[in-house]
């Protein structure tokens, strides 16, 4: 496992693998399994290595026990603490399932949502479950915006990071936005109370978008296996492009904040040194 460093925080974020393991291929052309393996590869190379992976969401793509199962199994190859969170291709009842062992997930008993804070390092990360059962976009109900208030009323002067899937804010990508994310606009005003919130990520877009929202940044990784062509008009179709899979990779200290990073997955030869001037 990694150690701690002392005075910063490295955070690698990984998303939107839709692992199958079914022997099909999404899309018909993307291996997702091996693009899941070589992103477990990627992270363990990373110098500095991380202190904490964050995988937010849609995890598999077609739900089912043994997917999940296998995805424990090569999320154990990280040599780092991993933290998930489920998406809109996610069975929130299999993850539960699948991670509870590992003491972060709320049981049942605790109520429907996986929800969660981790406490140990230096900047304090809540886990939001934002799925929507039987919907692709993302809700934060009345109930699950109670539990976050709850949360960050609780360290109301310690920096945080919020994590989720669904992205709360307007993109231009096309047919997402005439999609709501319910309870947004109550989120945001949640958010902007709360002055410790120093950075929100999310995943679910495929694309590396950014943008100011409550009072702070909200972040939305590029997925770990395969990507979203960029549209900035809403008539514009949805379509993927053989661009690299990445990953986000975030630092913070109390001095700098929050600097984010894209890390880009692929063979691109070795680097080599930079000319003066």
């Amino acid at each position: 496992m990694a150690e701690y460093h002392s005075d910063f925080l490295i955070i690698a974020q990984i998303t939107d693998f839709h692992l199958r393991v079914d022997g099909k291929l999404f899309n018909d052309d993307k291996d997702t399994e091996a693009q899941l393996a070589a992103c477990v590869e990627h992270l363990n190379a990373l110098q500095p290595r991380p202190d904490v992976v964050l995988a937010t969401g849609d995890l598999a793509d077609e739900p089912d026990e043994t997917a999940y199962e296998v995805m424990r199994r090569m999320l154990e190859g990280i040599e780092m603490p991993v933290y998930v969170i489920p998406g809109n291709h996610d069975d929130r009842e299999m993850v539960r399932r699948a991670f509870l062992d590992l003491g972060y997930f709320p049981t049942t008993a605790d109520g429907p949502f996986l929800h969660y804070t981790v406490e140990d390092h230096l900047l304090r990360l809540i886990g939001l479950d934002t799925l929507e059962t039987g919907g692709d976009e993302g809700e934060m109900c009345a109930d699950r915006r109670h539990w976050l208030d709850d949360r960050l009323s609780e360290q109301p002067d310690r920096p945080t990071l919020i994590f989720m899937h669904h992205q709360p804010i307007m993109t231009r990508m096309g047919a997402i936005d005439k999609n709501a994310f319910a309870g947004a606009r109550e989120m945001e005003e949640l958010i902007r109370r709360h002055s410790q919130v120093e950075w929100i990520i999310c995943g679910h877009l495929h694309r590396p978008i950014q943008m100011r929202w409550g009072g702070t940044v909200v972040s939305v990784a590029p997925s770990s296996a395969f990507q979203r062509t960029l549209t900035l008009d809403n008539a514009m179709p949805k379509a993927f492009i053989d661009e690299p899979p990445g990953i986000s990779v975030h630092m913070w200290s109390a001095e700098t904040g929050i600097i984010s990073h894209i890390s880009l997955m692929g063979d691109f030869g070795p680097p080599y040194p930079m000319r003066d001037g």
